[in-house]
C-alpha cells in the first residue's frame, strides 16, 4: 500500500503549551501527541469534527533546525490572600519558565489516498497555536516501508501511537482527558542542516 505524503514547512517556531513545565525533563518538543495530530486533521478535514480519533493521517514526521530556549513569566491560576489588619491583600505569585521553541519545523503528513493528500496540500496548518503556521510545499508518493525507513526523504521524529514494551505516557487528551501513549521512531537526521 502506498502513502501520499504532504510536506509542510515554515520559518516559524512553535511551543506546545501542555509541555511547558516538563520540557527540561522530557524533551517532548520533538514529537506530536495523538491529540495534536487529531487537531491538525480536524483543521484539514472539518467534516471529521464530530468523529473521535485520527481517521485520515496514517503517519507523520517532524524535523527542525534547532530548539531555542525562551524565558516566559507565568502566574499561578489561583490567588493567595493575606489578612493585614481589617483588610485582605490578594496576590498571584509569578515564576519564570524556560520553554523550548522549535525553529523552522518541517512536518510530513502521510495519507492513504491521493485525494486526502491533495485536499491537505491546499491548506496551511497550525501546529499548536494560530501564529505557528506551516505552509504546504509538495506531495510525494512512497511505500509504507519507505516512509518509515527512508531517512533521506523523510527525516524526523515520529511518535507512533501504539502500546508496546517501548511505550511511554506522553500526556492526556485535551478533550477526553484519557492518557495518551506512544513510542518514538527516529528516522535519518531529525535535526535539519543549517
Amino acid at each position: 500500500m502506498n502513502y501520499y505524503v504532504v510536506k509542510y514547512s515554515g520559518p516559524f517556531g512553535f511551543i506546545k503549551p501542555w509541555t511547558a513545565v516538563r520540557d527540561s525533563e522530557t524533551f517532548s518538543q520533538q514529537f506530536l501527541t495523538p491529540s495534536i495530530v487529531e487537531g491538525i486533521e480536524k483543521k484539514l478535514f472539518p467534516k471529521l469534527l464530530k468523529e473521535v480519533g485520527i481517521q485520515k493521517i496514517v503517519g507523520h514526521r517532524l524535523s527542525y533546525d534547532q530548539i531555542s530556549n525562551q524565558q516566559e513569566m507565568i502566574q499561578t491560576r489561583g490567588w493567595n490572600s493575606k489578612r493585614k489588619g481589617s483588610q485582605f491583600l490578594f496576590d498571584r505569585p509569578t515564576a519564570i519558565l524556560i520553554r523550548g521553541v522549535i525553529l523552522n519545523p518541517v512536518l510530513y503528513l502521510a495519507f492513504h489516498s491521493m485525494e486526502d493528500a491533495h485536499e491537505a496540500l491546499q491548506q496551511h496548518i497550525c501546529l499548536c497555536r494560530n501564529e505557528d503556521v506551516l505552509f504546504p510545499i509538495e506531495i510525494s508518493e512512497c511505500s509504507k516501508t519507505g516512509f518509515e525507513q527512508d531517512g533521506d526523504l523523510y527525516p524526523g521524529f515520529e511518535l507512533v501511537f501504539e502500546k508496546n514494551e517501548k511505550t511511554f505516557l506522553v500526556g492526556y487528551h485535551r478533550v477526553s482527558q484519557t492518557p495518551m501513549y506512544g513510542w518514538i521512531r527516529i528516522v535519518g537526521n531529525p535535526i535539519n542542516n543549517l
